[in-house]
């Protein structure tokens, strides 16, 4: 009786699962590979200017570690 339940909720779980990560990979496709920062708030901007400024290329996702600057 346990098993033919299973079926239906592994099918609801893929159902549910699914649409995350489609949508994860469409947003990491069309970002060129990059994962999208938000800001909310002034000093998460503040953070995001500062990780650009520091990169040397002007983009925020281009990290260089403090072992790496100059």
């Amino acid at each position: 009786m346990r098993f033919e339940i299973l079926p239906g909720i592994g099918i609801m779980a893929v159902c549910l699962v699914l649409p995350g990560m489609a949508t994860a990979h469409i947003h990491r496709f069309s970002n060129g590979g990059k994962e999208k920062r938000v800001a909310c708030y002034p000093y998460q901007w503040s953070l995001m200017q500062r990780d650009r400024r520091v990169s040397g290329v002007n983009r925020y996702y281009v990290s260089k570690g403090l072992q790496n600057m100059d």
